[in-house]
């Protein structure tokens, strides 16, 4: 854009030398300010349009200017045409350690530890309120958190992530042995002593073992490193 400008205004200035135009012509005092740079420079109006000196513009742009017969050769700085160096490319993020949790399988495992938590909690709160509860009704939970299980797998690329997906992997078989164990209670009407305490269900040892298990799984994957606990064992 800026090389166009330049061949324009040269372009004009040489009609003007040669005698090309014939026109109405005013010499207003003008102040010329090019990329930051300013100075006095001779301005003719020719017809409303603006032209400047090409020697004025020269001088400004650190430019240089040169006459040979009918020729007017005006050359531009290098870094004022847009022929400087490109910048350095931006370079990519490094990809993850082997200690470190790769940003995909962070996302996928805390995904997981979500899904997982919504088929618990709706589950337990049916226990407890002795809402009745279908296998067909546990499935859809069971399925979208073994979908989210197996996005996480793929998600897995460094040996964090792997070693992560086993404990998911693992918090994933406990909530679906209490699920079973719960569905089977229901169905045999041996429910009612979940109903009388409020606590009654969470003190049960493989409900301790989940949420235990849950809650250090998201401290973890938020953490960014693989650390390993019992409670996923």
């Amino acid at each position: 854009m800026l090389g166009n400008m330049w061949a324009s205004l040269a372009m004009s200035l040489v009609l003007l030398l040669t005698g090309g135009i014939v026109a109405q012509v005013k010499n207003p005092s003008r102040t010329l300010v090019v990329n930051g740079r300013t100075a006095q420079a001779a301005v003719v109006q020719i017809n409303g349009k603006d032209y400047v000196d090409l020697q004025a513009l020269a001088s400004i742009t650190n430019s240089s200017l040169a006459f040979r017969g009918e020729r007017i050769i005006l050359t531009l700085p290098l870094s004022d045409v847009g022929t400087s160096a490109p910048a350095s490319p931006i370079p990519p993020e490094p990809p993850p350690t082997e200690a470190s949790f790769s940003q995909d399988f962070m996302k996928a495992g805390i995904e997981e530890i979500a899904l997982m938590r919504e088929w618990a909690s709706p589950l337990a709160y049916a226990i407890q309120n002795g809402y009745p509860i279908t296998e067909q009704w546990v499935a859809g939970y069971r399925e979208q958190a073994a979908n989210g299980l197996r996005l996480a797998s793929v998600a897995a690329k460094t040996e964090a992530d792997r070693k992560a997906l086993q404990l998911l992997s693992n918090e994933f078989e406990s909530v679906r042995e209490w699920s079973s164990k719960l569905v089977e209670a229901r169905r045999s009407m041996d429910t009612a002593k979940y109903a009388m305490s409020a606590g009654a269900l969470q003190s049960d040892p493989l409900s301790q073992k989940i949420i235990a298990c849950g809650r250090f799984l998201g401290s973890m994957l938020g953490s960014g490193t693989f650390e390993d606990n019992s409670s996923c064992h």
